[in-house]
């Protein structure tokens, strides 16, 4: 039997703020835009929510609702390394991590239940998980909500059960989920974006249990999303082993964004997070890949080659806007609001140059090395916390 454990740092980025800053705490802040900036919030603490603020709405509209908040820019670098304290700590419970974000990730824990203490499953669970959430709040310093579960869907629905500073065992049998779930408004499943929920209003389906007597083979909606009604998901846990094969990040807004500089300017920040990662290692990439996920859950990926095997910021950002560019064009509207976007590198190998010897080098070998030296020692700045 798959067990899935699902964890989501609560407020991440409003959390590792608050270590640096500790008499904001119990007061609103928001990290993103300043409030007089053209830009958006990227997340806030739950005393900022409290007021309507939300990830992704225009700094300006937080300042409307909340003008006493406390406002901030992101620090990434400080995020990164208590993300990479928060991972580490993952790995101790299990080999089988699979990274969503910097804040989020799903673990496969059916191997490890019998290093902890319990008669039965439901016990062992409850003990690796109240574990999980001492560490890291000790090593970390922040809370984090944690879900368990038989699929990734249930999981990730308990994660958001009892935030912040949570923990859900979810149900295991079929009719006891069915039951668990039927109360459930329609958006806490995947799948049933915004606008899928308001036009099943009119049909009278507001609830999972309302879909679950709809059933399968409906002219209203798709099998998977009634078969997602009654808890039925995928059940596995991508992770990698070895070596990393590529280095990515995604992002997941609080809202479905449909603003196309909203979306670009987040895929900016996810390539300069990639390009930190990469760089940790002596290592070149030949291929970018862009990943945009809709509303309704529809998830298309783009790649395209690098011009050549690059590890600076400056060819990964065109390659990302290049990709973006090409599949929202300005002055379009993409298909359906975004509710994901991720930029990746792939195609690793250990030297910048071609396979094939060559007698000269190449003229933009100059060039490259400029790049590389700049990204370098802007990485440098960041890991001293002079520059964000």
């Amino acid at each position: 039997m798959a067990v899935i454990l699902h964890v989501d740092m609560d407020a991440f980025f409003a959390s590792v703020e608050l270590l640096s800053h500790p008499e904001w705490r119990g007061k609103p802040l928001i990290v993103g835009a300043g409030p007089h900036e053209r830009g958006v919030v990227s997340t806030c603490s739950y005393e900022a929510r409290k007021y309507g603020v939300r990830s992704a709405m225009p700094s300006r509209t937080a300042y409307q609702l909340c003008p006493h908040a406390i406002f901030t820019p992101p620090h990434m670098s400080a995020y990164q390394k208590v993300s990479d304290k928060a991972f580490e700590t993952f790995s101790h419970y299990t080999p089988y991590v699979e990274g969503v974000s910097v804040d989020e990730a799903f673990l496969d824990i059916a191997g490890s239940l019998h290093l902890f203490p319990g008669a039965t499953l439901r016990e062992r669970a409850i003990s690796l998980g109240e574990a999980l959430r001492a560490e890291i709040r000790r090593v970390c310093g922040v809370t984090c909500s944690v879900g368990i579960a038989p699929n990734r869907l249930l999981a990730k629905i308990g994660s958001e059960e009892h935030k912040p500073d949570g923990f859900t065992l979810m149900p295991f049998e079929p009719d006891d989920i069915a039951r668990f779930l039927a109360p459930k408004p329609l958006g806490v499943i995947w799948g049933a974006g915004k606008k899928t929920v308001e036009a099943l209003k009119p049909y009278g389906i507001v609830t999972c249990g309302d879909l679950q007597r709809l059933g399968r083979g409906n002219a209203l909606v798709s099998d998977d999303l009634v078969d997602m009604a009654f808890g039925i998901s995928d059940d596995r846990v991508y992770w990698e082993e070895g070596r990393e094969k590529s280095v990515s990040r995604e992002h997941t807004f609080g809202e479905d964004v449909a603003d196309r500089a909203t979306v670009r300017e987040t895929l900016l920040s996810l390539v300069a997070d990639v390009g930190r990662r990469f760089r940790r290692e002596n290592r070149w990439a030949r291929t970018a890949r862009l990943k945009l996920r809709d509303a309704s859950f529809n998830t298309i990926t783009r790649q395209a080659p690098l011009e050549e095997p690059s590890r600076d910021d400056i060819t990964f950002r065109r390659a990302a806007l290049a990709l973006f560019d090409r599949e929202w064009p300005e002055g379009r509207t993409w298909r359906k609001a975004v509710r994901l976007i991720g930029f990746g590198v792939t195609n690793f190998q250990d030297s910048p140059d071609d396979d094939e010897p060559t007698l000269f080098e190449n003229p933009s070998a100059e060039t490259r090395r400029k790049r590389e030296r700049l990204s370098d020692a802007l990485d440098a700045l960041r890991a001293k916390g002079l520059l964000h």
